[in-house]
């Protein structure tokens, strides 16, 4: 099992009759987060427009290119970075590869802090929000990158992933300029609404291997349960606090969304943001299980194309192995599967497997028809058998 070096910060909103006056950041403290390649690669096997034609020649591709620079390691290593390779492609492949990698790495990095179960709780990009939640979240300025329907309320995940050329991996002291900004901008858009909580993760990719910095609301029942057994150095910086600046009126409207937002034709016509948070959060619920069919049509449309890799729990599972060779020789390969159907999973069982940090481990994750699995090329192929002895534990 990999891991990471998390720093994990907790912060507050001070408020004012204007909205978001200042954020103030306190560093927890940091240490070796466990965090699956095979998680990392399955939340970016689905983060495509699901109602749109999947093409999973692309899809491949994409898995590919990100296994030819990001690399995990046996036991207790942390996941690596081909910066050679990096650095010598071009800006929108920096940019693709840094992505992903902070998107995946929010994503299972958040999981193993907090203990959450994923297909219990509903997730969601804001990119491809179901129509019916357009009148509860802002067509313009800022959205967040993910939506997670959690039984403590919505919490929205923000992920951004940086290439670093720095010795010290961490920036030293309080956070960097560019994550400044983006706090101000995420609390003015919490306060807008109505509370609305989010934590936001930032990935630094260097020689060091792959740093991550998560900050955390101090106050949102999603994040009270963190798990702090993992920290093995105490945080020591002062406070970071700044202001934020006073949002004018005048540009509000005029403000353009920060990436593209796709909604269907039928959409529910727009409705105000307010309600309590419970009102709020039975609405993202009942939005987000609408999408479920186009989910589950996405995976049906998968299942019939890939050939027959054995059954688990009763269920057939279909795929294939992809081969991470889009740049030089691969390192890895990972298995895609698709389940026939959705079988019950104990994930904390699966988390606490894959943190036991044993190099006889298989690193495989499976969320809710989704498969993956991740090895070594120069090790044989799990055989089935080993494959369903791993997922039931």
């Amino acid at each position: 099992m990999s891991s990471v070096r998390a720093r994990v910060w907790r912060f507050t909103v001070e408020k004012g009759k204007s909205g978001a006056e200042a954020v103030q950041a306190v560093e927890i403290g940091q240490g070796p987060l466990p965090v699956s390649l095979a998680a990392v690669v399955n939340i970016n096997a689905l983060a495509c427009d699901l109602r749109k034609t999947v093409d999973q020649r692309v899809r491949d591709h994409e898995i590919s290119l990100l296994l030819s620079y990001i690399a995990g390691s046996p036991g207790a290593g942390s996941l690596g970075v081909d910066c050679p390779a990096l650095d010598s492609s071009s800006g929108h492949i920096r940019r693709f590869v840094s992505e992903c990698t902070g998107l995946g790495v929010m994503t299972a990095a958040s999981e193993a802090l907090f203990d959450w179960k994923p297909g219990t709780n509903g997730l969601s990009s804001f990119d491809v929000l179901p129509g019916k939640l357009v009148g509860t979240y802002a067509k313009k300025g800022v959205r967040p990158d993910l939506l997670y329907d959690l039984a403590a309320g919505p919490l929205a995940g923000e992920a951004r992933g940086r290439r670093r050329d720095h010795k010290q991996m961490f920036p030293a002291g309080k956070g960097t300029q560019a994550q400044k900004a983006r706090l101000e901008k995420l609390a003015q858009w919490s306060v807008d609404h109505d509370d609305h909580a989010y934590f936001m993760s930032w990935v630094w990719l260097g020689t060091g291997g792959i740093y991550v910095d998560i900050f955390l609301p101090d106050d949102a029942p999603a994040t009270a349960g963190l798990r702090t057994g993992w920290i093995d150095m105490p945080g020591s910086a002062p406070p970071w606090r700044f202001r934020v600046p006073r949002p004018d009126p005048r540009r509000r409207a005029d403000l353009e969304p920060e990436g593209p937002l796709r909604v269907r034709a039928d959409s529910a016509p727009e409705s105000d943001a307010e309600g309590s948070a419970d009102a709020a959060g039975a609405h993202v619920r009942t939005a987000i299980s609408l999408a479920e069919p186009v989910v589950e049509a996405a995976m049906n449309r998968s299942f019939s194309r890939e050939d027959t890799l054995g059954t688990f729990s009763g269920v057939e599972v279909r795929g294939r192995w992809i081969r991470g060779d889009a740049v030089g020789q691969a390192r890895h390969e990972v298995l895609l599967g698709v389940l026939g159907e959705r079988v019950p999973v104990d994930h904390r069982a699966q988390r606490r497997r894959l943190a036991s940090r044993t190099d006889d481990r298989l690193d495989v994750f499976l969320e809710g028809r989704l498969l993956t699995i991740v090895h070594p090329v120069d090790s044989p192929r799990p055989s089935w058998d080993r494959v369903q002895s791993e997922l039931l534990g």
